[in-house]
């Protein structure tokens, strides 16, 4: 049984899994939260204290570490004597606080795939480029890594394994739909690290389909989704992490992964591309000076953390899976709604943050209890569905299944 958690981040997904992780406590064991700024880890741990997120008394501690420092990074998991890794930091770090874990035999979560910052949308499958060169390794030593457990990577894997285990003979499509309905009232805002977050759109939009990789480009391939309780919404065929893993793990010929922009964003974006200034390369000022664009852009935009207090709305996020079961065709969509005050009034963060939070603090559950503890690499889909489902329902994030008998619990 694995025991007390380093957080690695500060960011607003860092809050919530410090919250949930407080709120768990009690089997999670001791909480160390890091960062290169000592200083946001402790506006998180003050939060945690204010909402009296822990479960049982005990301090949660705050240190200073850059992560892509392997050795200090080993030093500290030593130091604080934790088994499980939480990695919610930039995905630039995921390799060097994967190889630290490695070392010091600590499990290892994390909820993206990981990038180089010279790099853009690389060849597919992402997880082949690097994580997935370590699979001997982590099964030689019998170390935990699971890989993409946030919300998109992560739920959604864990919902395409029940609809494969409970739902379908045979699939033939997933079509992961990610919806924010939501409004922060800012001009142009991410909703996580713009860096990150633009990255994903400036490349190539790969998919699997017709079981191959197929290249578009971003905002070229748009459909229109009516779901719960967001309605009707206008969605755009992007590139993204799960597509990689699912592709590899699930035998499913169409994979696509589709989020929703508004007309403001498209526009706002567009502008920014095409002047040059979502370019990950550096360039010279007229004042000889080095500036990479995008990291300029990041630096003038709103942090997320600071769009919690006034984001209203709600996310929809959801697998639309279509396929055969007893010969019949059949179409099933698996979803979840979450709030962005209800996430605010929890953990002082907003929904997006609390979607790609909450499931990692589940998984670090599951493997101290030893349920997901798999000795090796793996991602979602390739462990059991049903404990983490169960677990999201329970700490704030319900399954819900839609089909042709009706709109119920993923579990009734």
């Amino acid at each position: 049984m694995k025991k007390n958690v380093l957080i690695i981040g500060a960011g607003g997904v860092a809050k919530v899994v410090a919250h949930k992780c407080a709120q768990h406590n009690d089997e999670l064991g001791e909480i160390a939260i890091a960062s290169r700024s000592v200083g946001k880890c402790q506006v998180i741990i003050d939060s945690v204290k204010a909402k009296g997120s822990l479960k049982v008394p005990a301090e949660i501690k705050a240190y200073a570490l850059n992560a892509l420092d392997i050795e200090a990074t080993k030093t500290l998991i030593r130091e604080t004597r934790s088994q499980i890794v939480i990695n919610v930091g930039s995905a630039f770090l995921n390799m060097s606080v994967l190889r630290a874990c490695m070392d010091t035999g600590a499990a290892y979560l994390d909820t993206a795939i990981h990038e180089e910052p010279g790099k853009i949308c690389e060849t597919p499958p992402w997880y082949g480029n690097y994580e997935w060169k370590h699979l001997a390794e982590c099964q030689e030593k019998g170390v935990t890594a699971i890989l993409g457990v946030g919300f998109d990577p992560g739920v959604v894997n864990a919902w395409a394994a029940l609809a494969a285990k409970q739902h379908f003979d045979q699939i033939d499509s997933i079509d992961i739909l990610d919806v924010n309905a939501g409004s922060h009232g800012k001009y142009f805002a991410t909703n996580f690290d713009p860096e990150i977050n633009f990255r994903e759109f400036t490349g190539q939009v790969w998919s699997w389909q017709n079981r191959q990789w197929t290249s578009n480009s971003m905002f070229e391939v748009k459909r229109t989704d009516d779901l719960p309780v967001v309605g009707l919404q206008n969605l755009y065929m992007t590139g993204h992490d799960e597509v990689h893993s699912l592709s590899k793990h699930l035998d499913v010929p169409n994979i696509r992964f589709w989020m929703s922009f508004g007309d403001h964003y498209i526009n706002v974006f567009t502008v920014l591309k095409n002047l040059g200034l979502l370019s990950e390369k550096p360039v010279k000022t007229a004042e000889g000076v080095d500036v990479v664009p995008l990291k300029v852009v990041k630096a003038v935009l709103p942090d997320p953390a600071s769009l919690a207090p006034g984001y209203s709305g709600k996310t929809c996020i959801a697998d639309l899976v279509k396929g055969r079961k007893d010969g019949q065709e059949r179409e099933v969509l698996i979803y979840n709604v979450a709030d962005h005050a209800e996430a605010y009034a929890e953990t002082d963060s907003q929904g997006i943050s609390y979607t790609a939070g909450v499931p990692p603090v589940a998984a670090a559950l599951l493997v101290a209890r030893g349920d997901w503890d798999a000795g090796k690499m793996v991602n979602v889909e390739q462990l059991a569905p049903e404990p983490f489902l169960e677990l999201l329902d329970q700490m704030g994030l319900p399954t819900r299944i839609k089909d042709e008998q009706g709109d119920r619990p993923w579990n009734a």
